[in-house]
């Protein structure tokens, strides 16, 4: 999404909770009543008499503050940063430059975001969401509620050492089981482990294109042909290597049973 259409949501979402909350108040029901400058000063007096209403703008304030960071907070406890990272290294190691293009790499990334978190999303919809939905359960319990089954993701793919870093570095008390850590240990801890991985998967890619780069320049080498670019050469061979092993399928197929 491009920074003028969140800013357009932005301003959208503003003018229809302040709507709201006007329908809502008792005095939307009165006469309308228009300030001027000269009334600042006793307008910021009649608001903090009323905390009220104070209270009622900082949440909203809030709430517009969680809705601009929610994307990223999301990405970052599902399984988008492996799989997006490798992606990315795939067409490096292709050499084809913007070949997919980075809305190809990032919607393909999402939906297998969605395949993978798919479970765990339905857990999180039957203990938290529905319950809250229903009344069964209050915000505070909700979230609890809902962290359950992100964290136990979470854990699965985290290494021990790496919640060891962030636990000894926490300086908290140490819990008995991993299941206590709290999520601003297991949180990073996950993003380390995730990106440490992904490097290892996007070595793996990357060496039989080095090695086909390496068998083309030392054939030119050795033809004399110092001036033709080896990358020139390699590309048509790397892409049908690609093709001829099914590579899409090999890559998605390995990259989703890594989360398994």
């Amino acid at each position: 999404m491009s920074t003028l259409a969140r800013t357009a949501l932005s301003i959208g979402l503003v003018s229809l909770l302040l709507a709201l909350w006007g329908a809502a108040s008792p005095a939307a029901a009165g006469p309308s009543l228009t300030l001027s400058f000269d009334d600042a000063p006793g307008a910021v007096a009649g608001a903090a008499a009323q905390p009220q209403k104070v209270g009622a703008a900082l949440q909203i304030l809030l709430l517009l503050t969680i809705l601009t960071v929610a994307p990223a907070l999301v990405l970052m406890v599902t399984s988008f940063t492996r799989i997006v990272i490798v992606l990315s290294f795939l067409r490096q190691a292709l050499s084809t430059q913007q070949m997919p293009p980075n809305q190809v790499i990032v919607g393909l990334a999402l939906l297998m975001t969605f395949f993978v978190m798919t479970p765990t999303w339905n857990v999180v919809n039957e203990q938290a969401v529905r319950p809250y939905m229903d009344g069964q359960l209050s915000a505070t319990d909700a979230l609890k509620q809902g962290a359950g089954p992100l964290r136990t993701f979470m854990l699965k793919q985290t290494r021990e050492k790496d919640l060891g870093l962030f636990a000894s570095m926490s300086e908290q008390p140490r819990p008995a089981t991993v299941e206590q850590l709290p999520l601003s240990v297991v949180v990073p801890a996950f993003m380390i482990s995730e990106l440490r991985t992904a490097f290892q998967m996007g070595f793996v890619i990357y060496l039989p294109f080095l090695i086909v780069d390496m068998v083309i320049a030392s054939v030119l080498m050795s033809m004399g042909m110092l001036m033709l670019p080896p990358a020139m050469i390699s590309l048509p061979f790397k892409i049908l290597l690609f093709v001829l092993v099914d590579g899409w399928h090999l890559v998605v197929s390995s990259l989703i049973a890594s989360f398994r």
